[in-house]
């Protein structure tokens, strides 16, 4: 009888069939590329899903009927699911194929988008649009595998940085073509709902190309893991062989201080990162007086500074230091404290050029910490068989950071005005810098 076989979510088996060593280099470099290539197109597309809404918000609201509470409400949603989600399915990648993971949670969230701009209900649109979150949560905890599997110690800063500029390229992507989407509308030739569809059919195909490219751990190919192919040695490794998950997440995640130092760390790096690129747009023309217009492409500078920012410092993590990520996160964070009290001082009018400069500096000394702190640092203080769960655990943290820098720097703001919010920004940098160092021997593979 004619059957089909559903991909399995199970983590596949060390492959009995050894690649000869003859083909060990040349196996590996293949799929070493096909991997990250893969990785990369991949959490591309899960951004045109996830901030295909952001540039479309003034026609969404309109069309729908949705006031400034309501799209508060839907953004809230999101983030808290997605927070929530990533921790675990964190829990769950660690134990989970690669290539399945990551594939059908981008597929899932796809087929939401074919229908959620036809939704009349708002209630409807909340529980879908939390739901997208949900899967929108799949998409890193398999990429955080797949770097750590794939790519040595010494070399994953630098990788592991490369990889994370996609979430800048998905965002600016999008942005392109919801724009062209809505200049066709204008034109009446889609209608708007075409704002979902179209980036629900790109990830609906993307989710297919994931599942033929993607692969999961090199010993399921029949190769040897990285550590030995690059003769590069594990920062930690597990103390027994025979660890059920659980004994493992309880171990080197759950009573791992350093975990737990990087979460609370990250938590401050995103209430950074949210509080000046979320308030800078409104600070600069209630404040400081800049026309709209020039507001906007002023926003855009933070952004295209990540790219780079966070490149550089994984680069510079793994050509001086041998990837190890406390110098260069130290020297990022205090450059980015002066860069906030520089633009709080000196932004303005009169000082345009001055305002772009502080912005970029912002930009690019974000991004480096909040990689590196979140991922890279916390795959050298946990065995890789939790890598996952550890992404997940400071991918938690960071969101709550992200929702207080919402809630509680507007509350800041209005009790202590701007001087207290670009404040506790700078302070915020500066508790990240003594969290960082606590992690010195740790990362160093010091006990």
């Amino acid at each position: 009888m004619f059957s089909i076989k559903l991909p399995s979510l199970k983590q596949i088996k060390p492959s009995t069939d050894k690649v000869p060593s003859d083909l060990v280099s040349k196996k590996y470099k293949h799929y070493r590329w096909r991997m990250f290539i893969g990785m990369y197109i991949g959490y591309t597309i899960f951004y045109f899903t996830r901030k295909n809404i952001s540039p479309a918000l003034p026609l969404i609201s309109e069309k729908l009927d949705i006031d400034i509470i309501q799209l508060g409400i839907l953004s809230s949603v999101f983030y808290i699911v997605y927070g929530i989600g990533k921790f675990i399915s964190g829990l769950i990648a660690d134990r989970a194929n690669i290539r399945t993971f990551m594939a059908i949670g981008l597929f899932a969230a796809s087929i939401i988008h074919l229908f959620i701009g036809y939704l009349n209900s708002l209630y409807l649109i909340v529980f879908f649009w939390g739901l997208n979150g949900a899967f929108q949560s799949m998409g890193f905890p398999p990429i955080a595998k797949g770097l750590v599997h794939w790519f040595s110690p010494r070399e994953r800063a630098t990788k592991w940085t490369l990889l994370s500029s996609s979430h800048t390229a998905g965002t600016f992507g999008v942005g392109l073509l919801v724009a062209g989407i809505i200049n066709l509308y204008n034109k009446g030739i889609v209608g708007w709902e075409a704002i979902f569809y179209v980036p629900g059919i790109i990830g609906c195909l993307t989710a297919i190309f994931l599942f033929i490219t993607l692969r999961d751990r090199p010993v399921s190919l029949g190769l040897p893991p990285v550590e030995d192919f690059k003769n590069d040695d594990p920062i930690v490794e597990l103390t027994e062989s025979n660890y059920t998950h659980w004994e493992i997440l309880k171990k080197y995640i759950f009573t791992n201080p350093a975990m737990w130092i990087l979460s609370f760390a990250n938590m401050f790096i995103y209430i950074i990162r949210f509080g000046t690129l979320d308030w800078s747009a409104k600070f600069l023309y209630d404040i400081k007086g800049i026309d709209q217009v020039s507001v906007a492409i002023f926003w855009t500078l933070m952004p295209m500074a990540g790219i780079p920012g966070g490149i550089v410092a994984g680069y510079l993590a793994d050509r001086f230091w041998n990837g190890r990520c406390v110098p260069i996160n130290v020297i990022y964070l205090i450059l980015l404290a002066f860069s906030i009290i520089g633009f709080y001082i000196f932004s303005g009018p009169d000082n345009v050029l001055l305002t772009g400069i502080f912005l970029l500096l912002m930009g690019f000394l974000i991004d480096g910490p909040q990689n590196l702190i979140s991922g890279v640092q916390a795959s050298r203080v946990t065995v890789k068989e939790a890598i996952s769960a550890a992404c997940g655990m400071t991918g938690f943290f960071g969101y709550v950071g992200a929702t207080f820098s919402g809630v509680g720097l507007a509350y800041i703001i209005k009790e202590f005005g701007w001087k207290g919010m670009y404040g506790t920004c700078a302070l915020a940098s500066i508790f990240c810098i003594i969290l960082v160092m606590m992690t010195w021997k740790k990362e160093k593979g010091h006990e």
